[in-house]
């Protein structure tokens, strides 16, 4: 018998789905087997390393990790568990700790009920059975799998920690509840984010004020959270950006957003939205269905935050006419509040690629401002003539829009298809020896280049037909903002973006011997558009002013 004063590891583990299966493999039950074989058979200094709650398949496990440190620090002699499965259920790490690593450390291994014992024998059934085991391990990813598409497919959420802002009905754990502390916090951040404040500045203002970041509200209440953290009021713009793209916070349901890369590998990626799955209004909302919309087309148009601390209410919504492209604010220490403008970016880097669309911000303003007002009036004055002649405006637009866009949509589609029936027979010519090999290489590459061109433009109108078709009008809806405000004296962002979906500047024209530009104002829910003029009389008027 060999004696030793090394450590006789008595290694037990036991996961989720082994618990499922009772007593049999519990930690009790493995440490009671290991500890009667150890005595048994003269085996001392036994010391027991324990993994509950941890795959098979992931070798990362607390103190599987700390066992291996004690085998390469010299420490242990011998490890023993009750089974190959127990030490792991990958067949290729197995293996290679087993006949590769613990030998060269001179470290016996034991299991017990697979009758391997790597000191008394070559053990050739030993790799058949890992393989089983690797075997075992996939049928339950599957099983698992299964059960959790169900799950997700019958509208319950998947995840197990609801966001914050939520927390768990103590009735049913499938059903949220809103927590009014932590739901208080989601709608300030949403209604900075209207004001204007880009995620980076929402969480310097959060920081400021001492908030506890989710992690840290969540144990500080006793809610469950898997994170750790430094700070506890320590925010930072991605748990900000995280918050505001959250669909749950209107009441939906989103499953299916994340998905495993195998059984083996745990490592989670993003699914395409495509595959997302959502149930609507499942769980209060913390945020209304406007203020999220609102929030998702800030999102669209976000910009570098500005050196200064005035919000610019122009940002990410004024375009050019000519090349498309936004117009960018010129703002500097050394230039009045009359002097600041916004710019055509493809202006200022290429002077060939578009012309100069100038326009000072408090014209733009001004413009902008009274447009609104008349909009307001004419709804208080006379709200059953405003929704006629919105809805009339409504469809004129996007009929013409549609029509242009099924269009082409339908053109692209039948080139794509003729595009198939030339690639075949192109290679038949090919195979026939009607033409060479280089030929065909060429003439394919340019086909496969003006398909791929074109499936692109197609997925693309695709989703621009289906966001017109589903966009009604909804009059109501711009109505209800309205109601919100008296008469507006001052632009702010949360204004200007609730009412405004973008401003369309035009060159100058000089034609007629003074100065006049053409704005198009396009207001939201496709309710309306307004075209504005901006002359110099409106530019000498704030000349004088200043």
């Amino acid at each position: 018998m060999l004696t030793t004063d090394k450590i006789t590891a008595l290694y037990c583990r036991l996961s989720n789905d082994d618990d499922l299966q009772g007593e049999s493999n519990s930690i009790t039950n493995q440490k009671s087997i290991l500890q009667t074989y150890a005595d048994s058979n003269g085996l001392k200094n036994t010391q027991f390393y324990v993994d509950d709650g941890f795959s098979g398949t992931n070798f990362n496990r607390p103190d599987f990790m700390r066992m291996m440190e004690d085998v390469k620090a010299g420490k242990i002699g011998t490890i023993i568990t009750k089974d190959l499965s127990r030490f792991g259920r990958d067949y290729l790490m197995t293996g290679q700790y087993i006949e590769m690593i613990l030998p060269d450390y001179d470290v016996r291994y034991i299991a017990i009920n697979d009758n391997v014992d790597t000191l008394r024998s070559e053990n050739e059934m030993m790799v058949f059975k890992n393989v089983f085991n690797d075997w075992y391990a996939r049928d339950c990813s599957k099983k698992i799998k299964a059960v959790f598409k169900a799950k997700g497919q019958s509208g319950k959420p998947l995840t197990t920690i609801p966001p914050y802002g939520y927390k768990k009905s103590e009735a049913d754990k499938n059903v949220w509840e809103i927590d009014e502390e932590a739901a208080e916090i989601v709608r300030r951040i949403f209604q900075l984010c209207i004001e204007g404040y880009g995620p980076l500045q929402i969480a310097k203002i959060l920081t400021a004020d001492n908030i506890l970041i989710p992690t840290a509200y969540a144990q500080t209440h006793g809610l469950p959270s898997s994170r750790t953290f430094k700070h506890p009021t320590e925010w930072c713009s991605d748990t900000i950006v995280k918050i505001l793209e959250k669909m749950e916070y209107i009441g939906h349901t989103v499953n299916f957003k994340t998905k495993r890369k195998s059984h083996k590998n745990k490592k989670k990626i993003n699914n395409p939205k495509s595959e997302w799955q959502i149930f609507e209004n499942t769980h209060p909302a913390i945020i209304s269905q406007h203020d999220f919309d609102l929030v998702q087309e800030l999102r669209k148009n976000k910009r570098r935050m500005q050196k200064h601390e005035e919000i610019n209410p122009f940002s990410g919504i004024v375009y050019c006419v000519d090349c498309g492209q936004k117009l960018y604010l010129c703002r500097a220490t050394s230039l009045s509040s009359e002097q600041e403008h916004l710019k055509c970016s493809t202006y200022a880097k290429r002077k060939d690629d578009c012309t100069a669309h100038f326009i000072r911000t408090t014209v733009l303003e001004q413009l902008v401002l009274d447009a609104i007002n008349k909009v307001t009036t004419a709804v208080r004055e006379n709200e059953a003539e405003f929704v006629e002649a919105a809805m009339q405006n409504s469809k004129e637009q996007q009929t013409a829009e549609l029509k242009a866009a099924k269009k082409k949509l339908v053109q692209s589609e039948k080139r794509i298809s003729e595009l198939d029936k030339l690639f075949t027979r192109l290679y038949e010519d090919n195979v026939s020896g009607k033409i060479s090999d280089e030929r065909f290489k060429t003439m394919s590459e340019g086909y496969e280049k003006e398909q791929r061109e074109l499936r692109q433009i197609v997925s693309e109108l695709s989703v621009f037909v289906e966001e017109r078709e589903q966009k009604a009008t909804n009059t109501a809806q711009f109505i209800a903002v309205v109601k919100k405000y008296s008469e507006i004296t001052k632009l702010t962002p949360e204004i200007m973006h609730e009412f405004i979906e973008k401003i369309v500047v035009h060159a100058p024209d000089k034609s007629s011997g003074h100065r006049t530009q053409r704005i198009d104002i396009h207001f939201r829910f496709n309710v309306l558009s307004a075209t504005v003029s901006a002359d110099s009389m409106v530019y000498d008027k704030k000349r004088k002013a200043a």
